[in-house]
C-alpha cells in the first residue's frame, strides 16, 4: 500500500508514517513545515515541501490511501489569522478531497473534539467542522470512501515544545527543561481528555486496514484530568497561574464507544503513566 499522509512532518503526521512503516507500507508526505520539523523525517520517506493548496497532483504517482492531517491548528493562533485559517483547513481539504473522489482514494480526515464546545466558539474550530462537512457532501453526492476522526488532547513523542502551536504538556516540558513556573491558565480546573498519540495512531491504522468507511470516530482516552491534577502529579518546583484564554472548552471527554464497536480501538496509555516515566 502505498499511502498519503498530508501534515506527515508534524506531531501526528511522524507517529503515523512510523507506523506505516513498520507494517510495511511506502509513504509519501506533503508538509509546508509551518508546523513540521524536518529533524521529524523518516528513512525510505519520500518528503514533499508543499502547501495543501498547491499540491501538484500529477507528481504524486500511485497513491492508495490518504490520512489528511494538515491543517493551521490551534485554537489561539486561529483567531489572529482567520482567513488563512480557512483557506487552509476549509479551501485546501476541499482540494484534496475532490482529488481522492475523482481518483477513488480513501480519505481520513484529522477532524477535531473541539467541535463538541461549539464550532462558532474560535476560527480554528470553524473551519475544521467545515472540512468534515466537505468530507460528508463528498460521501453524499460522489461516493468518497473514508471516515472523520476526531482528535482529543493529543501527547507524546515528537510534540511541539516552543512556539505558538504548542499544546500544554509541550510548554510544560519546555519550562520544566528550562527551570521555569509551569503557567496554569484560569483557575485550572478546565478538564481535558488526554490522549497519547500511539493510541490515536494504532486508531487511524485500524480505519484504513479495515477499510472503516462512512464513520465519524471518536479518538478520546475516555477519562479526563484537570490541569490541577495534573500538577499534583508532575509536582514541579514552582508554577503560576495566568488569566484564562478565549475560545476553549472548559471539558473535553471521549464517551462515544463507535471506535471499540466498529475498529476495535481500545485505548490504553494513560497520562499520570506517561509523567510518572519522564514524559516518556
Amino acid at each position: 500500500m502505498r499511502a498519503l499522509i498530508t501534515g506527515g512532518a508534524g506531531f501526528i503526521g511522524t507517529n503515523l508514517i512510523k507506523r506505516l512503516k513498520k507494517e510495511g507500507h511506502e509513504v509519501i508526505s506533503i508538509d509546508n513545515y509551518y508546523t513540521g520539523n524536518k529533524d521529524n523525517h523518516q528513512p525510505d520517506v519520500e518528503y514533499l515541501d508543499s502547501d495543501i493548496r498547491e499540491i501538484n497532483f500529477k507528481k504524486l504517482g500511485t497513491i492508495d490511501i490518504i490520512y489528511h492531517l494538515a491543517a493551521l491548528a490551534r485554537i489561539q493562533p486561529s483567531f489572529d489569522n482567520p482567513v488563512e485559517c480557512f483557506d487552509i483547513n476549509a479551501t485546501g481539504t476541499l482540494k484534496l478531497v475532490d482529488y481522492a473522489s475523482n481518483n477513488n482514494i480513501p480519505i481520513f480526515y484529522a477532524g477535531t473534539s473541539s467541535k463538541h464546545s461549539g464550532k462558532f466558539k474560535n476560527p480554528y474550530t470553524f473551519t475544521k467542522d467545515i472540512g468534515e462537512d466537505i468530507i460528508k457532501l463528498y460521501q453524499e453526492h460522489y461516493g468518497l470512501k473514508g471516515s472523520i476522526a476526531r482528535f482529543y488532547n493529543v501527547y507524546g513523542p515528537h510534540q511541539l515544545c516552543d512556539g505558538p502551536y504548542c499544546t500544554v504538556i509541550g510548554i510544560w516540558i519546555k519550562a520544566l527543561e528550562d527551570n521555569q513556573p509551569l503557567l496554569i491558565t484560569g483557575d485550572g480546573e478546565q478538564r481535558r481528555d488526554f490522549t497519547h498519540v500511539y493510541d490515536i495512531v494504532d486508531a487511524l491504522y485500524r480505519m484504513g486496514d479495515q477499510k472503516a468507511y462512512g464513520y465519524e470516530f471518536e479518538l478520546g482516552r475516555g477519562r479526563n484530568n484537570s490541569l490541577n491534577e495534573l500538577i499534583e502529579f508532575i509536582k514541579p518546583p514552582t508554577y503560576e497561574y495566568i488569566p484564562a484564554r478565549p475560545g476553549e472548552a472548559r471539558s473535553t471527554l471521549n464517551t462515544d464507544k463507535t471506535a471499540y464497536d466498529v475498529i476495535g480501538w481500545d485505548p490504553k496509555i494513560n497520562i499520570e503513566d506517561y509523567i510518572a516515566n519522564g514524559f516518556e
